[in-house]
């Protein structure tokens, strides 16, 4: 018999293209893999991943359940027959049912009848009053190794899963768990994208309230500094004028740093300027600002906070200090300095009228003396080997600089504490407010 001339159309099965070798399941698989590499969006390459298992095998139903290594559970984003809102309620632990031991062993589970099966979780069929006889459940495993998920095929309609549906499932398993992982990461990456503008845009609205303008009563030096320990921070520091003369001090740190540590104090500040403006006095405004705050920090969170007004003419401080402490008044008399705790409970912890049982504070400050009023970043602040600034070398800079300006003072305060600290970065919110009474002929070096 003569062999086939070179031009002969005839060639062997191997040979055929996929289309003419019936091979429609895997050109299936091949068109959902180019579809699953042309979308980033995780809700998209959800559902063609479930249609596609649905209809690939001829099956009734399917879900995938994401894997969250944070708290090694599954749970579903997007599932046939089950709207959004229910899906997302479905959350277990890896190991529990049959997803969950798919998902743990990382291989391919499949079981001809679910009700003869004790790992078979009954709690889905009962929440929907769906009846399922078998399933096929595929671990999603990406390239590099980590687990993605796990997708589940539910009820066949012809017979039970075969070693044909397994085959198939998990090549179009491969597939997914790679589009999957990236789609997941694309999304976390335009969450925290977002987030940098949120964090941003707080810090922001933030510096917009620092004092720009800090207003200079005659004979007075009043100076302030600000450096939260994170992108926004805890403290708060205002100075401002108020109606029939006298100047506001204000100064509060939030328990935390942080963006919601800085939405507390900047509420608060904004409530002492609207109060003071209104000229409602430091103790209603501290009752009623503080009656506020109690209706709207959550359980274990609150604010230390220093209101004052000083009346230049007479030469005298009143104010409330919420928690916040120590004060520090330095005499230049004498060159001693005088310590004191806070003279009320912070703010939000409890509602109490008036700030019953609990006198203004007040300080007379005569020529040369210096009123500071410092966060504990200050305070506490601690080198490498673990020991704080503390109240003594803070009281040292004021008394060896005591002829300086109120913003040299700060000045070298910061410098001082940059040589204890070290390199070591903050750990809390550095705030600031300084009062110096100018000495009688007024000089500052």
């Amino acid at each position: 018999m003569s062999s086939p001339s070179p031009t002969s159309s005839s060639t062997s099965s191997e040979e055929k293209p996929l289309r003419d070798r019936g091979d429609e399941p895997l050109i299936r698989v091949l068109e959902v893999a180019r579809r699953l590499g042309g979308t980033s969006n995780v809700r998209e390459i959800l559902s063609l991943i479930i249609d596609a298992l649905r209809d690939l095998l001829g099956a009734d139903r399917a879900t995938v359940f994401q894997y969250d290594p944070s708290t090694e559970e599954l749970y579903s984003r997007v599932a046939h027959g089950i709207d959004d809102s229910m899906a997302k309620e479905f959350r277990f632990p890896v190991g529990k049912g049959l997803a969950g031991e798919c998902c743990k062993t990382r291989k391919i589970i499949n079981v001809p009848d679910c009700y003869a099966d004790p790992r078979f979780s009954q709690e889905v069929d009962r929440r929907t009053g769906y009846h399922t006889r078998n399933l096929l459940c595929v671990p999603l495993v990406a390239t590099d190794g980590s687990t993605v998920g796990v997708a589940q095929v539910l009820n066949k309609h012809e017979g039970v899963f075969t070693v044909d549906d397994e085959f198939f499932s998990e090549a179009l398993g491969m597939q997914a768990a790679v589009a999957l992982q990236r789609a997941t990461l694309f999304e976390a990456k335009l969450r925290q994208e977002k987030l940098d503008q949120d964090i941003a845009l707080a810090q922001r609205m933030q510096k917009a309230t620092w004092p720009t303008h800090v207003p200079q009563p005659d004979g007075y030096e009043i100076a302030v500094y600000l450096q939260p320990a994170e992108e926004t921070g805890g403290d708060a520091c205002d100075v401002f004028a108020v109606p029939g003369g006298g100047v506001v001090l204000f100064i509060a740190d939030a328990t935390g740093h942080g963006i919601g540590p800085a939405l507390s104090v900047t509420q608060a500040r904004s409530m002492a300027r609207v109060a003071m403006r209104c000229g409602v006095g430091i103790d209603q405004a501290t009752r009623h600002i503080n009656a506020q705050l109690c209706e709207d920090l959550p359980a274990g969170r609150f604010i230390t906070a220093f209101l004052g007004q000083l009346d230049a003419d007479a030469n005298r401080m009143e104010f409330h200090s919420a928690g916040q402490g120590p004060l520090l008044h330095f005499h230049a008399a004498t060159g001693l300095g005088d310590f004191s705790e806070a003279n009320g409970l912070p703010l939000g912890i409890m509602e109490y009228a008036g700030i019953e049982g609990v006198e203004l504070g007040f300080a007379q400050l005569a020529p040369g003396d210096v009123y500071a009023v410092l966060s504990d970043g200050f305070f506490e602040a601690q080198n490498y080997d673990g020991e704080q600034f503390g109240h003594e070398a803070v009281l040292e800079v004021i008394r060896e600089n005591q002829n300086k300006s109120a913003e040299q003072i700060i000045r070298r305060l910061l410098q001082v504490l940059a040589g204890h600290c070290g390199s070591r970065l903050p750990d809390d919110d550095r705030t600031a407010l300084l009062v110096r009474r100018k000495p009688i002929d007024g000089a500052a070096e």
